[in-house]
């Protein structure tokens, strides 16, 4: 049986490669993927089912490699974040990997891109990501470029930054770009779109725009979403706000950098919205979702947890057991992890994991954990009294005291996921695995999901206590484990 042929996905540590690689694998590719870093791709569950190839498009060697032997390619890397000369860089990389791929035979480029009237005076960001369209075919190869406005989605730089204002800002103080006219796009249907390209030979060397079912404004967007989040926002729109001072806004009131927000926010002034309707004609299988839609997906998987490289994501290996915790913002989620190493098997450390709460307690501040339980009953919550079913057994849906036990992996893992009244959603989450000389290395993360600027309040108000207590958890269970 003849081998399927191989398919290179280019940025597969990314929002969107991250995302189509298991995609493809799924359905029966032979997937190979370029990245800088092949550690970060191993991390991945599903990096197991593809070939890795540690490089980068501006080195010839690593491309040679990378497209040996690969029938199609998506290019799927930009470098906004890398300074003022993002432009020339995105051009000088995509000029180069269309080259390689000539001369590797391959047979077609998949790039997405931005849309934007490419006669209209675009910001630079959006020229870089159309010229880097055009460059990419100057090496001969057909290069189906989609391009799409802002993708709707955890980890859409752009949609992130409209979510984090719209949680953290009662009131807004907006430039005129809030009245702009945008297409946003479900992260589905881009995958959807990138998938059907493998499938479809009348796409080649076509620029096709893509887009949801519906236009609106980024006001639109933003007030959409906070209806969907059961926000009150009020948007006050100034004439007076520079993109240079909107980055700068930014940069204060979400995680994401001024030298990435900034070029965004230059292009906010740009209506992107889709003007040739080919899409349809090309791809009649797929129906983009409407806005309300694709947030309401969005939000589900947050409520849920689902954002995959936030609870697989390790810490640094050889963490000392007493290095500070790591904390960090991602995908509008906040995460304290804690990594310390326990001179006990991983199974000592599991099985004092799996016997917390109850009767037990919480092993560290046990008034204080009871003191949050009786706060919660008040608030009308479940507080502490439904304890656990079994001593020392969990197993999925289990009720532990005022969690619930959400992922389980005997020996490995066990996530908890917070029932109590919070103004967001809390997790909980123990990863253990065997180090050398019979230690067990013990991962502690615990998320939160803030709900407007109350949740964010309480996080960060609380921090404190909460910081000591997390502390004091993880050094408990060690010592537990220890002691046999």
């Amino acid at each position: 049986m003849e081998r399927p042929a191989t398919t290179l996905v280019t940025g597969a540590t990314g929002y969107i490669g991250g995302r189509l690689a298991p995609r493809l694998v799924e359905a029966g590719r032979r997937v190979r993927v370029l990245a800088r870093n092949a550690a970060r791709v191993r991390s991945r569950p599903w990096a197991g089912r593809v070939d890795i190839v540690e490089g980068d498009v501006t080195d010839p060697d690593s491309l040679s490699r990378a497209l040996d032997g690969v029938e199609c390619a998506y290019y799927l890397i930009h470098s906004m974040g890398g300074g003022a000369r993002f432009h020339e860089t995105d051009v000088e990389a995509a000029r180069l990997f269309g080259h390689a791929a000539r001369d590797a035979g391959v047979g077609r480029i998949v790039y997405l891109g931005g849309l934007g009237d490419p006669n209209a005076e675009l910001s630079a960001h959006l020229r870089s990501r159309q010229a880097t369209g055009r460059a990419l075919a100057e090496g001969g190869v057909p290069v189906t470029e989609f391009r799409a406005a802002v993708i709707v989605g955890s980890g859409s730089i752009s949609f992130e930054m409209i979510r984090y204002l719209v949680e953290r800002l009662p009131v807004m103080v907006c430039p005129r770009w809030v009245y702009s006219r945008v297409q946003p796009i479900a992260v589905g249907d881009v995958l959807d779109y990138l998938a059907a390209a493998l499938r479809n030979p009348a796409c080649a060397g076509r620029v096709v725009e893509i887009g949801g079912r519906d236009a609106t404004t980024y006001r639109g967007m933003m007030l959409g979403y906070a209806r969907a989040r059961g926000l009150r926002r009020r948007l006050v729109p100034v004439p007076v706000l520079t993109p240079r001072l909107s980055s700068y806004w930014v940069h204060w009131i979400t995680p994401i950098p001024s030298r990435v927000s900034g070029p965004l926010i230059e292009g906010l002034r740009n209506e992107v919205v889709v003007r040739d309707e080919s899409a349809r004609d090309l791809f009649p299988e797929i129906e983009p979702r409407d806005y309300a839609t694709a947030i309401a997906g969005v939000i589900d998987d947050l409520d849920h947890g689902r954002i995959d490289t936030a609870w697989s994501d390790a810490g640094g290996a050889g963490a000392a057991p007493d290095s500070l915790p790591h904390l960090e913002t991602r995908e509008g989620m906040i995460f304290e992890r804690r990594t310390l190493t326990a001179a006990a098997s991983a199974e000592a450390v599991f099985r004092v994991i799996a016997g917390i709460g109850g009767d037990r307690g919480w092993f560290y501040a046990d008034s204080l954990w009871r003191l949050r339980g009786r706060i919660d009953r008040l608030l009308g919550g479940a507080g502490l009294r439904r304890g656990r079913r079994h001593p020392d057994a969990l197993r999925v849906g289990d009720a532990l005291d005022f969690w619930r036990v959400e992922a389980l992996e005997p020996g490995r893992l066990v996530r908890l996921r917070a029932e109590m009244k919070l103004p967001g959603r809390a997790w909980l989450q123990f990863r253990v695995s065997e180090e050398a000389g019979g230690h067990a290395r013990l991962e502690q993360t615990a998320g939160f999901l803030p709900k407007g600027l109350g949740g964010l309040l309480y996080w960060y108000g609380l921090y404190p206590v909460h910081a000591r207590i997390f502390d004091g958890l993880a050094r408990a269970i060690a010592r537990r484990a220890e002691a046999g």
